[in-house]
């Protein structure tokens, strides 16, 4: 049974102490898979909150990949214009497909034998996957699953083969087989990097939208939770959902209204039964 450790310190300590539960195995050149998200977007994660995390974790690097979406993050030049006005300015960004792509493997996928990646991913030894826990348009959520299934496939190739069936137009693919090519994406990096790497869920302002909505995103109408973290992607992602479906009904109901009418919680299925990791988990409350 893999651990999930908890903590309701939203903040840098909260962040560095949950860190230092699921760091055994983090070494070498460090990526830091984050959503640096769109122009002005009013839920990503606290750029102060993340240079503290950043400043404890020797030589890392924040990482993306350019997007699908029309939007100044296509291309690596608007992109590093969004990265100065979202503040991600205290530390190199490594834009991972500026300079092509690569493919990894996937173990076991019925969809995918490979995925395209960001070229430069092949340049860390490990990788932290932090992510801001949400809602999000196609996923239905958005947790760690998603923030390395979509974002470290490069912008062109690997994200249109997450999105699109061959021959067919530019979002074909939805609801349950999405999930699934969500998922072996994810697999590809996970398996690229085990056991150096691991996974931080951040359960605050999750508004039904990704960080990708920018500054249309809905407001939240759930309270923020706490910080999930685990050696194991699929328990940090099922006891996010878990904790997040225990809230009082009137703040779940925009969350789970998105999830379920997306088919979200097919990534958690569909990732047992490929064998990212495990459903089954043990919680430990670090404030206790």
């Amino acid at each position: 049974m893999s651990i999930v450790y908890f903590t309701r310190d939203i903040s840098a300590k909260g962040l560095i102490k949950i860190y230092q539960k699921v760091n055994q195995d983090i070494q070498g050149k460090v990526a830091i898979k984050l959503h640096t998200g769109e122009p002005h977007g009013p839920n990503i994660l606290p750029r102060e909150m993340v240079k503290e995390f950043y400043e404890t974790v020797p030589n890392a690097t924040i990482v993306e990949t350019n997007v699908y979406y029309d939007s100044p993050r296509q291309t690596t030049e608007g992109h590093r214009e969004v990265l100065k006005t979202n503040g991600w300015t205290f530390c190199p960004v490594d834009i991972m497909d500026e300079e092509g792509t690569v493919m990894l493997p996937i173990k076991g996928g019925k969809h995918f034998k490979e995925m395209s990646m960001g070229s430069h991913i092949l340049n860390y030894d490990s990788m932290i996957v932090l992510t801001h826990f949400k809602g999000h348009t196609m996923g239905g959520f958005g947790g760690s699953i998603k923030n390395i299934a979509i974002g470290c496939a490069d912008g062109k190739i690997g994200k249109k083969m997450i999105h699109t069936y061959p021959g067919q137009d530019q979002w074909s693919v939805s609801k349950g087989p999405f999930m699934e090519h969500m998922v072996e994406s994810a697999k590809a990096t996970v398996d690229h990097f085990a056991p150096h790497i691991t996974f931080i869920n951040v359960l605050r302002r999750m508004s039904v939208d990704c960080d990708c909505a920018g500054i249309s995103a809905a407001e939240p109408t759930a309270r923020d939770i706490g910080i999930l973290a685990s050696t194991d992607i699929l328990a940090v992602d099922q006891a996010s959902i878990d904790m997040v479906y225990q809230l009082p009904p009137e703040e779940l109901h925009d969350l789970k209204e998105r999830i379920e009418s997306r088919e979200g919680l097919h990534q958690l299925e569909y990732g047992a039964e490929i064998g990212i990791g495990s459903r089954e988990y043990q919680l430990v409350d670090l404030d206790s």
